[in-house]
């Protein structure tokens, strides 16, 4: 029944996102997808999909949780109604928040 039950995006789902949006998205996906997990413009891409899906809300009993995460993105990706621009945007303020808290750690590690 939760045969791919994941209550948090992963990255295995990213390559099959290419063909949802247009072409600026799907130079996103091809670019993120060839890099590894822990790489900071992937962990962004994992964020802004995280925000973008509602993972953090999503329940082991929910209708989207029993479908899979893939299923759950992609509806996502083709229910989403602003531009690729504006999914862009959202990758890119990740991209910077992902940045910034890595910064701050290795300050933090540093200090310590």
């Amino acid at each position: 029944m939760y045969v791919t039950n994941q209550l948090l995006f992963q990255p295995q789902v990213i390559p099959h996102l290419a063909e949802v949006r247009g072409p600026a998205w799907q130079e996103l996906v091809e670019r993120v997808k060839a890099l590894p997990e822990d790489h900071p413009e992937s962990l962004a891409f994992q964020l802004t999909m995280i925000r973008l899906d509602g993972c953090m809300e999503c329940e082991t009993d929910s209708y989207r949780a029993m479908r899979g995460c893939q299923a759950c993105a992609q509806q996502t990706l083709r229910r989403f109604k602003r531009s690729d621009e504006e999914l862009l945007s959202r990758y890119c303020n990740a991209l910077n928040e992902v940045h910034a808290f890595l910064e701050k750690d290795a300050a933090r590690r540093v200090a310590t």
